[in-house]
């Protein structure tokens, strides 16, 4: 049976529980359930703190887990990312107040303010600057009001808390994380349940990402159609019942339907149609 930990609270628990359901997996129903088994998958749940999850799976005491690309970093866990799943984006940068730093060289002998230490001070030692770095659970944006640091380093959406801190971010990012699969490090990599697991999260991504496109259109206009829905090998064409008319259905980028929709339109092309996809392998 396959144990997997997955998040069980925060940023990365609602769409983990989500994406894993829409893959076809049993979930919790209830928050305070820290295990359940699906038997029909073969598959164990393990409800963890995010923070721990890459710890449990570097054990060996769990084979792969759901987890954030920062949490693994700063956990220094003897552990790998196998698969990125494009939710729970963040950027980490350094702020301080203006003026107080424009750089890395800028943050010689200050001090660093986080609540992610292994990440800022694995990325000092990386580019060679000598800087203290001190642990906060939380609220880090106080601790230069404080006193206790000079610079901070922490997770940057719209910057708005910053700016009401009184701060601005400086430099290049950190890193910048999502949630991920990960595994322990030298695991068997060709392992079949794990290959499933990751084949069926993949469909999943790949579903939320393209919609299936059919339309109508004259054979002349065909290749220029082809042309605007390439599909992911080659579209299907079928021939229609009135002569000189061919059906095509093609997988499209979701972002990109709208577009293709009107360009379709322009060349003659009609009976177009979207349709979402639930599920799919590749």
């Amino acid at each position: 049976m396959l144990r997997i930990a997955v998040p069980n609270k925060g940023s990365l628990s609602g769409p983990a529980a989500d994406m894993l359901h829409e893959a076809g997996y049993r979930q919790r129903r209830e928050s305070k359930e820290l295990r359940i088994v699906d038997p029909v998958n073969d598959v164990e749940f393990f409800y963890l703190r995010p923070r721990d999850i890459a710890i449990y799976v570097s054990s060996g005491r769990l084979d792969i887990g759901v987890t954030g690309r920062d949490l693994l970093v700063d956990s220094g866990a003897d552990a790998e990312e196998i698969l990125p799943l494009g939710f729970a984006r963040s950027t980490f940068r350094f702020a301080a107040r203006p003026g107080e730093a424009n750089g890395l060289a800028d943050l010689k002998g200050k001090t660093v303010a986080t609540s992610y230490e292994g990440i800022v001070a694995g990325h000092l030692a990386d580019n060679g600057v000598d800087a203290s770095v001190v642990h906060l659970d939380g609220a880090v944006e106080t601790a230069i009001e404080l006193g206790v640091a000079e610079v901070i380093a922490d997770v940057v959406e719209t910057g708005t808390s910053l700016r009401n801190a009184g701060l601005e971010v400086f430099g290049e990012p950190i890193m910048k994380s999502e949630a991920i699969v990960v595994r322990r490090t030298g695991a068997d990599a060709e392992e079949p349940k794990v290959q499933q697991f990751l084949r069926r999260l993949q469909g999943v991504l790949v579903a939320r990402t393209y919609v299936m496109m059919d339309y109508d259109c004259r054979v002349e206009q065909l290749e220029k159609a082809v042309a605007l829905t390439p599909g992911l090998e080659s579209p299907t064409v079928s021939p229609l019942h009135n002569e000189g008319w061919v059906a095509v259905r093609a997988m499209v980028p979701t972002k990109d339907a709208q577009r293709i929709m009107d360009d379709l339109y322009d060349i003659g092309a009609r009976a177009i149609l979207t349709t979402a996809i639930h599920a799919c392998r590749l």
